[in-house]
């Protein structure tokens, strides 16, 4: 007998989660000094508060990308550490919640000490990790390669072609990530990113983009990403409530939305539950497709078991529209 540990009773599926924010702190503590990274602390708990996301370290998404940048893609930054990081969140997400089909994303360029380490090597480890963990435990999973809105075109570019090179061991799709502070059309290389992404698609690669997640630019960039890029699913995009026409546009585009709902709570995109529930039912009056996902659960002292009980809890969605929406997940899932 299956022992399922959801209230869904059902197999489940995370389409967005990211290796900086999904891995134990008890983990990053031994690869640290494994690695012998000098720490700011000596105290594993005041490690343990350093890289989690708490009312006290964390108001805003730049604070929460900050752990990332400052620590986590730090002590992950060997071969060694991202193929047992990889095999980490496969693991820990089965055990913890059964869910056996993940999408795991990352920047293989903020993982190879700025240059000095191969950046084959580090794609391949994390492919190891992801491999093994699916021997292991049965789970389907496949690697999704972040771009960086601060990186330059052309780091990007490298990372779009490696993505391709690597399409047959298990890379099935593309993202951009990073704090949005303009619209994307006001990038000097935007026609220049237009041509990249439209070459991912063209290879077979799966698009995702994240945008619409702050205030920053609101809807608009929401909408430029819908037109030029045209991705299959948008990562967040809860600005897009705001726009009720863009709102028509993601539903007669078939657009999917990747919601994380504690992710959003925590860096205050969303202000509270209240908002939260607001989201969720103006995305369901106007059709538009969405599935729900971690974000970064270690980060965040989550998972997605807790993701669930958040939203039945609080009455945000029903036992019969959270299993409509992990069967959404799978029919858009870049894991063929």
């Amino acid at each position: 007998m299956i022992h399922y540990r959801n209230r869904l009773g059902i197999e489940l599926i995370d389409l967005h989660i990211h290796v900086g924010g999904a891995v134990a702190p008890h983990i990053m503590w031994e690869i640290a000094h494994k690695q012998g990274l000098k720490l700011p602390v000596k105290n594993y708990w005041d490690f343990w508060k350093l890289i989690t996301a708490t009312d006290e370290t964390v108001n805003s998404l730049e604070e929460y990308v900050d752990i990332m940048h400052r620590w986590t893609e730090k002590i992950q930054s060997s071969p060694e550490a991202v193929e047992r990081c990889v095999y980490s969140i496969l693991a820990k997400e089965y055990r913890s919640s059964n869910v056996n089909q993940i999408e795991v994303r990352f920047n293989p360029m903020k993982r190879n000490k700025g240059g000095e380490m191969d950046l084959d090597h580090i794609i391949q480890a994390a492919l190891h990790g992801m491999d093994k963990a699916s021997l292991d435990y049965g789970v389907k999973a496949g690697l999704l390669f972040c771009l960086a809105r601060e990186f330059p075109f052309e780091l990007n570019e490298i990372i779009v072609r490696k993505a391709i090179k690597y399409m047959s061991w298990g890379v099935v799709g593309i993202d951009i990530a990073g704090p949005e502070k303009h619209t994307f059309e006001q990038d000097p290389d935007f026609v220049s990113y237009r041509k990249l992404f439209a070459e991912a698609r063209a290879a077979g690669l799966g698009l995702t983009v994240h945008t619409g997640e702050t205030n920053a630019t609101g809807p608009t960039s929401m909408r430029q990403v819908l037109k030029d890029i045209k991705p299959e699913r948008i990562g967040h995009g809860i600005q897009a409530v705001k726009d009720e026409a863009l709102l028509k546009e993601l539903a007669a585009a078939g657009t999917v939305l990747e919601i994380c709902p504690s992710s959003n709570l925590q860096t205050k995109a969303v202000k509270d539950i209240g908002e939260l529930k607001d989201i969720i039912f103006k995305l369901k009056e106007f059709g538009v497709k969405f599935t729900i996902n971690t974000d970064g659960p270690y980060l965040l002292n989550s998972n997605m078991k807790k993701e669930i009980e958040l939203l039945l809890q609080n009455e945000i969605m029903t036992e019969e529209e959270l299993r409509a929406a992990f069967d959404l997940a799978r029919q858009v899932s870049f894991i063929k």
